[in-house]
């Protein structure tokens, strides 16, 4: 009686593991572009100064990449997301950076990389997978590994000053997707938490379009606002913009 039960209940979680009501596919790969536009305040062991304005820091071209493993109602993901903002200007009054003064009038460069690293487990509580339109919904949970530098250049002078951080940012959200065809669907997602000291908002939406089976493209608009304040690095700044790429499933 006892190994009866034992293998009913495995037999149980291997149908509720393979069942395929909650997607189509097991794996999957996503890989594309973004254009993103920066917008806040950033400072290093000194003057807090805006991106824009004080540092001149232009929008970003960069990549994404993400895989997710789906088991049952339970979706696995990782991505990976790397950030690279770059400008030029001259300054309108003395910046102290990272305890080097930038003087007034000189003309320096400016670097704000920041490299995303996350893994997460979404479980979709609701699946409405056998209706016309399907519906899935549920929590998220994730964690962002955000690995930040800021460096600034005097050209003239050859000063140059950086510092780098890595916090880890845990976040709560939820994960929604509705399939009006087998080939066209809606996807998005938004976590936040705020976790000692920093905190992080992260809202993706996204629509997919399949014309060939398990092979897609997919286009969409991303809004991050970051708060760090980690050692001597102070961020707070916002980042969005639309992102493409492809997809494929198996």
């Amino acid at each position: 009686m006892f190994f009866a039960k034992r293998a009913l209940i495995l037999a149980a979680l291997i149908g509720f593991l393979a069942t395929p009501s909650v997607a189509d596919e097991i794996v999957s790969l996503k890989g594309g572009y973004h254009k993103l536009e920066a917008s806040g305040d950033v400072g290093v062991g000194g003057d807090v100064v805006d991106i824009e304005d004080d540092l001149g820091i232009d929008d970003d071209d960069g990549f994404f990449a993400e895989a997710a493993l789906q088991l049952g109602a339970f979706r696995l993901f990782t991505s990976y997301q790397p950030i690279s903002f770059s400008g030029s200007t001259v300054l309108t009054r003395d910046i102290d950076f990272n305890g080097e003064t930038f003087v007034e009038g000189s003309s320096i460069d400016s670097d704000l990389d920041i490299d995303i690293y996350e893994g997460g487990l979404a479980w979709f509580l609701i699946n409405l997978d056998d209706q016309p339109v399907r519906i899935q919904f549920g929590p998220e949970v994730a964690v962002k590994y955000i690995d930040t530098k800021v460096e600034v250049r005097d050209r003239a002078l050859g000063l140059q000053e950086s510092e780098s951080v890595g916090v880890p940012i845990p976040s709560l959200g939820a994960r929604a997707r509705i399939a009006f065809a087998d080939y066209l669907g809606v996807v998005g997602r938004v976590g936040y938490l705020s976790y000692d000291g920093n905190s992080l908002t992260d809202i993706d939406v996204q629509v997919e379009y399949s014309p060939i089976p398990l092979v897609g493209i997919y286009a969409g608009y991303r809004y991050l606002d970051m708060d760090i304040d980690e050692d001597d690095l102070l961020l707070d700044a916002e980042f969005s913009g639309p992102h493409a790429g492809a997809l494929i499933r198996f």
